[in-house]
């Protein structure tokens, strides 16, 4: 799978979190009850001083590595010092060098199917917070153009 190389300066994301495990597919449960409590409940409209509509899935706080738990934060990029609303939590994204995969094919399988290889490729990850970006404004829900942002 092919990626690119980008240094990013650190950056904060305030949102909704699960604990979860990819043991069992029990990330794909959690997870996707995360999306359907943040876009049914429209949370992004209670995040303030956001920078943009895009979403960002966040995973951090690794126990181990992508087999152990892990927190998973879906929300938005905020300015630096915004408050978390109650119910909310805030991430720092630290700065760094992060490989950049953009999934190919339909969505919500292609990022799916690029995790699945992320997983099994021998990438030399930090594990401090990894995220997909999901760009605002998609045509469609299966045109919705998504990268997946690992530190390395």
């Amino acid at each position: 799978m092919e990626y690119s190389i980008k240094s990013l300066e650190s950056f904060h994301v305030i949102g909704i979190s699960v604990r979860t495990t990819n043991q069992n597919s029990q990330s794909d449960k959690d997870i996707g009850s995360l999306w359907q409590r943040f876009t049914e409940g429209n949370l992004a409209a209670q995040i303030n001083d956001k920078l943009s509509d895009d979403i960002y899935c966040v995973y951090t706080e690794y126990e181990s590595d992508h087999t152990g738990f892990y927190t998973a934060i879906l929300g938005c990029k905020i300015k630096g010092g915004s408050e978390a609303p109650r119910g909310f939590v805030s991430v720092n994204i630290p700065a760094g060098t992060y490989q950049v995969y953009k999934p190919k094919g339909k969505f919500p399988e292609s990022i799916a199917n690029a995790w699945r290889e992320i997983w099994k490729a021998p990438i030399s990850r930090k594990y401090t917070a990894d995220f997909d970006l999901y760009k605002a404004g998609p045509k469609s829900f299966e045109e919705t153009e998504v990268e997946i942002y690992l530190a390395v």
